[in-house]
């Protein structure tokens, strides 16, 4: 009698210690599905020329999320090493991501860079439209006769175009037989395009007005391969599609002038806009 008195004494203790360590918290309590704020500062440390280091004061989150110069976050380290080629001024961004991916702090620095790279030095001229002056670095190529408007405005490059019309802008650049040059640029839409196709070619020529632009792709969105169908922001490398073709990556074979075009038309295209146009050497 005795033995089974404990037994049952101690089933019903251990039955009332599981309910209580598998009921959980309530929120007042703390159930770890909330993030305390941290601190998201951040030092910035010149290591070479046009290089710095980023290094967060603090670790106690998850992941780090960095936004170099306004080209959108991107989950990185909490040291962080960055290549800034061209000269200017940068503001640089850092978000702390905690629990259930929830920003926990975020804080954000300056760094004003002298000179540009003499290799990597972006070789496109006025790719930030910011001034009259940048606007004038780039042409119009009239491909459908209406339905598609590149406008140059508030610092952007804005396409509207409606019934499947399309437009270019293009921009003359030299090169150098045998050299690599990467592409990119940053590219938004606060609401999704429908039947869109933005497309950015390297060519000998410029066509007839008039005429479509073909020819290998060197950056894409596209609807119809899955992106652009939603609100979107940051460079085409990371919110584009097929990244891989071409890898963003011009040869040239021939040491001279080509033109770097950049094309979209579609169903409906509010208002893609586009931005800090590269156009770098590699080598």
């Amino acid at each position: 009698m005795i033995t089974k008195y404990i037994n049952k004494s101690l089933l019903l203790c251990s039955a009332a210690f599981l309910l209580a360590s598998c009921t959980p918290d309530t929120v007042e309590e703390g159930n770890g599905l909330s993030q305390e704020a941290v601190d998201a500062s951040f030092t910035a440390t010149k290591t070479a020329e046009n290089r710095y280091q980023l290094k967060a004061a603090t670790n106690n989150y998850i992941l780090s999320k960095w936004n170099i110069d306004d080209d959108g976050y991107n989950t990185g380290k909490s040291t962080q090493d960055i290549f800034l080629p061209d000269a200017g001024t940068y503001v640089i961004q850092h978000q702390a991501v905690g629990i259930g991916g929830q920003v926990a702090g975020t804080a954000s620095q300056t760094i004003v860079v002298p000179t540009s790279d003499p290799v990597s030095g972006n070789m496109i001229q006025g790719g930030r439209f910011d001034t009259p002056d940048e606007v004038a670095k780039w042409s119009k190529h009239i491909i459908s006769p209406s339905g598609a408007q590149w406008v140059f405005a508030n610092g952007n490059a804005t396409i509207v175009a409606t019934g499947n019309n399309q437009q270019a802008i293009y921009q003359a650049v030299s090169v150098e037989a045998g050299k690599q040059y990467s592409i990119d640029m940053v590219a938004s839409s606060d609401t999704p395009l429908v039947n869109t196709w933005f497309e950015v070619y390297v060519l000998n020529s410029i066509p007839a007005s008039g005429q479509d632009v073909s020819g290998p792709v060197y950056r894409n969105i596209n609807t119809w391969d899955g992106c652009g169908t939603s609100k979107f922001g940051g460079k085409v490398s990371s919110v584009g599609c097929n990244s891989s073709k071409n890898g963003g990556v011009y040869t040239a074979t021939a040491t001279g002038t080509v033109y770097l075009v950049i094309k979209c038309g579609g169903q409906t295209v509010n208002s893609l806009s586009i931005d800090k146009v590269e156009f770098r050497r590699m080598q």
